[in-house]
């Protein structure tokens, strides 16, 4: 592995940790708002530090070159890796029984799901996350910069979308793996991918245009 591929899978692990616990402290509260709104400390690490998050890589894979596409894989196994290891930890805790039955009851829903339904729910999802990676890299202020991080996890939480990578944490959490369960993981992946380059492309439509 080059040196490249290893520092973006690493980085990519790093983001899996950090979503994992996002969903750790989601599991762990009754009041749906308060998790959301906790479960942001996910996406608050990925960029504050510059981990390799897919759902946020991937809003920019057609504003950068062949290489920065093929490393999309790399950072989705790298994400998968950091989300087992977060899980593998909780289920070493008092608090594994709990949180393995909420996780078991989120990964229920997805598998009694149409696909065509877990796909638009991933491209939803992406279009929320593009919103708040965006916001991030490009509002000037530091309120708005985190504000916008708030409201694209917060939202796309509440409106009951799919992220690919949260996924993947409840789903070890829950020691929910199957063949089903990889085939939808799959399709919100897809759905991720396709809602995190909309707003992009759109607005590079717009921007031609104005020209």
């Amino acid at each position: 592995m080059s040196k490249s591929y290893a520092k973006t899978f690493i980085g990519a692990v790093l983001a899996g940790i950090s979503i994992g616990l996002g969903g750790a402290v989601f599991l762990s509260v009754d009041n749906k708002v308060i998790g959301s709104f906790l479960f942001t400390i996910g996406l608050f690490t990925v960029c504050c530090f510059g981990f390799n998050l897919f759902t946020g890589k991937v809003c920019y894979v057609f504003q950068n070159d062949r290489n920065y596409a093929k490393m999309m894989p790399v950072v989705w196994i790298g994400n998968l890796l950091g989300t087992w290891s977060t899980a593998a930890a909780f289920q070493c805790t008092r608090n594994a029984a709990a949180m393995m039955e909420k996780a078991g009851g989120l990964c229920q829903v997805k598998l009694g799901d149409s696909l065509l339904s877990l796909f638009f729910l991933g491209v939803l999802c992406n279009v929320f996350i593009y919103i708040g990676v965006e916001g991030y890299k490009s509002i000037p202020h530091e309120f708005g910069k985190y504000l916008a991080l708030v409201f694209g996890v917060m939202v796309f939480i509440l409106c009951g979308t799919e992220h690919c990578v949260a996924d993947m944490f409840y789903i070890w959490m829950a020691k929910a793996w199957s063949g089903q369960m990889i085939l939808r993981l799959l399709v919100i992946t897809l759905g991720n991918c396709c809602g995190g380059v909309l707003i992009p492309l759109l607005r590079a439509v717009m921007a031609k245009q104005k020209e």
